[in-house]
């Protein structure tokens, strides 16, 4: 079983800076990829960022490329979502997510095909 902790969360107002991070309970960390999804009230679901489990692929959505980057320490069992100019748009809860991957450079985008789930944190960006 692997736990999840987001942390990093907040208050900000546009155009901001905030880091997110995701601490993963056990060494299976270094087997997964993970990502960062978030969910604003009366919206689905979307990815935000994905990472391969060594670090060499990623993704983003349309919407944060070029302000947010994904990272990963693989000796700390933590991914990062480092989250620049921010838009009130940007509101929402953020999770982190592992997904149990066979390949190694394997970047899933669909919810549906992670794993584990953190508990979510709260980013509001004021205008």
């Amino acid at each position: 079983q692997v736990q999840l902790v987001e942390s990093g969360g907040g208050l900000v107002q546009a155009g901001g800076s905030l880091r997110l991070s995701c601490a993963a309970s056990v060494r299976i960390f270094r087997s997964c990829a993970m990502g960062w999804f978030r969910q604003a009230p009366g919206k689905e679901r979307e990815v935000v960022a994905a990472i391969s489990r060594s670090g060499g692929n990623g993704y983003y959505s349309a919407s944060v490329k070029g302000r947010f980057t994904i990272s990963r320490d693989n000796a700390k069992n933590t991914v990062y979502l480092q989250m620049n100019s921010l838009k009130p748009e940007d509101t929402a809860l953020y999770y982190c997510a592992a997904h149990a991957a066979i390949s190694g450079e394997v970047v899933p985008t669909n919810f549906r095909l992670y794993d584990y789930w953190g508990q979510g944190t709260q980013v509001t960006v004021s205008s």
